[in-house]
C-alpha cells in the first residue's frame, strides 16, 4: 500500500525494481509508545521539585530537564502527525493491535506530565502567568484525550481485539491510568482559578477522575496478577512493563495528597478535613503495596537481566511509574512529618534518575544507529 502524500494525483516514486517507495520510511514504526519518553523525562523534573532536600543547583538542573521534555513533546507530536499522514495504514494497525493500542494512554499522560512540570518547574523561566496558561491548555487536552482513551481502548479490546487472558499485561493499565494523572495534576491549577464555582468544579471533577481511574485499575490489576501466577514471568523484553503497576499506586497516592492540599479554603471545612484524612489513610497502605510490587518486579527484572534482557523502549517503564511513587512518598512525608517517607522518596528518586539516564542513552544510541524506530517483535 502506498503511503498518503500531499499530491495524491502524482504517481508514487519507485525503486529500481519498480516497487513503490514510502515517504518518510523512518516514521513507519513510530508508535504511541514513544510518548513514554516524554512522560519519563517530565516526571524527573516534577518529582525532583517535590523532594524535601534541594541541593544547590538542583532547581536549575530540573528546569533544563523540563525544557528537554517540552522539546521531546513537540518533536513527537510533529512526528506522530506525519506518521498518521504518511503511514495511515500502520497507524490504524496500531489501534487494532491489542499490544499497541493501550499506549494511546501515553499521549494523554505526556501532555499532562509536561503541563504539570511547566507549572511546577518551568515557571522559573517563563513566569507563573505563562506557565498557568500552558498548563491549562495541556491539562485540558490531556484530560480529554485520557478520558477518550480510557473508554475507546477497552471498547476496542471488547469488540475487536478480544485478547486471551493469557496475554494480560500491565500495558493494559495505561489507558485507565491516564485520568489519574489528571486527578493528580489538576489540583495544581485550582489556586490559579477564580474563587468559587470554578475552583470547586475543577476539584470535584478531579475527584471524579480519581474514581474513574482507580476502579478501572482495580478491574485490570487482578488480570495482570493472575496471568503472572498462572502463566509465569513475561517474555524477557516485556519484563520492564511490570513496573507499570506502580503507576496507578503512586499516582493515586499523589492525587489524594494534591486534592487535599487544594481543598483547603475551597470546600467546607469538614470536607477539607476529610480529604486530608483520606490522603493518609489511603496513601500509607497503597505505598505499602507499592513496596511489595517494587520488590517483586525488581526481582523479576534481575532474573530477566541474567537471562539476557537487552535494551528496548520498554525500559522507559522504569521511569514514570517510579516517579509517581516519589511524588506520593514526598506527599506523605510532608503531611505526616515522618522522615521515613522523605528518605524513601529520596532513594527512589535516585533510582528514577539512574533509570532515566540509562533509558535516554539507550534510546539515543539506537536512534543514531538506525535501530529505532523498529517494527514490534
Amino acid at each position: 500500500m502506498v503511503a498518503l502524500t500531499t499530491r495524491p494525483a502524482a504517481p508514487p516514486a519507485s525503486s529500481p525494481a519498480g516497487a513503490p517507495v514510502r515517504r518518510l520510511p523512518a516514521l513507519r514504526h513510530l508508535g504511541p509508545n514513544w510518548y513514554a519518553s516524554v512522560m519519563g523525562t517530565a516526571i524527573v523534573a516534577t518529582a525532583g521539585a517535590g523532594l524535601p532536600w534541594q541541593p544547590p543547583g538542583m532547581r536549575t538542573a530540573l528546569t533544563v530537564v523540563w525544557a528537554l521534555s517540552v522539546l521531546l513533546l513537540g518533536v513527537l507530536l510533529t512526528a506522530r502527525a506525519l506518521h498518521w499522514a504518511h503511514h495511515r495504514d500502520q497507524a490504524r494497525a496500531h489501534l487494532l493491535d491489542a499490544s499497541m493500542a493501550p499506549f494511546y494512554g501515553c499521549l494523554a499522560m505526556a501532555l499532562l506530565a509536561v503541563g504539570g512540570a511547566t507549572l511546577v518547574v518551568g515557571s522559573d523561566w517563563i513566569g507563573v502567568r505563562a506557565a498557568v496558561a500552558v498548563d491549562l491548555v495541556l491539562f485540558t487536552a490531556g484530560t480529554v484525550t485520557g478520558v477518550l482513551a480510557a473508554v475507546a481502548v477497552p471498547y476496542l479490546m471488547v469488540t475487536r481485539h478480544r485478547p486471551p487472558l493469557a496475554d494480560a499485561s500491565p500495558v493494559w493499565l495505561l489507558p485507565v491510568v491516564a485520568p489519574m494523572v489528571s486527578a493528580a495534576l489538576g489540583p495544581l491549577l485550582v489556586p490559579h482559578l477564580p474563587a468559587g464555582q470554578l475552583r470547586q468544579t475543577l476539584l470535584y471533577c478531579c475527584y471524579g477522575l480519581f474514581g474513574l481511574s482507580l476502579l478501572g485499575a482495580l478491574l485490570m490489576l487482578p488480570l495482570v496478577v493472575g496471568r503472572l501466577l498462572t502463566g509465569g514471568p513475561p517474555a524477557l523484553a516485556l519484563t520492564p512493563t511490570l513496573f507499570l503497576v506502580l503507576g496507578p499506586l503512586g499516582q493515586s497516592t499523589t492525587a489524594v495528597h494534591q486534592l487535599a492540599e487544594a481543598a483547603q479554603g475551597v470546600v467546607p471545612g469538614p470536607y477539607a478535613g476529610g480529604f486530608a484524612t483520606l490522603a493518609v489513610l489511603y496513601g500509607v497502605p497503597v505505598m505499602g503495596f507499592a513496596a511489595l510490587w517494587l520488590g517483586l518486579a525488581g526481582a523479576l527484572v534481575v532474573r530477566a537481566l541474567r537471562r539476557g534482557l537487552g535494551f528496548s523502549l520498554t525500559w522507559w517503564g522504569f521511569t514514570f511509574p517510579v516517579g509517581t511513587c516519589v511524588t506520593g512518598l514526598a506527599g506523605l512525608g510532608s503531611r505526616t512529618g515522618l522522615r521515613l517517607f522523605d528518605l524513601a522518596a529520596t532513594g527512589l528518586y535516585a533510582l528514577l534518575v539512574a533509570a532515566w539516564l540509562v533509558a535516554c542513552a539507550g534510546t539515543a544510541r539506537r536512534l543514531v544507529t538506525g535501530r529505532l524506530p523498529a517494527p514490534p517483535a
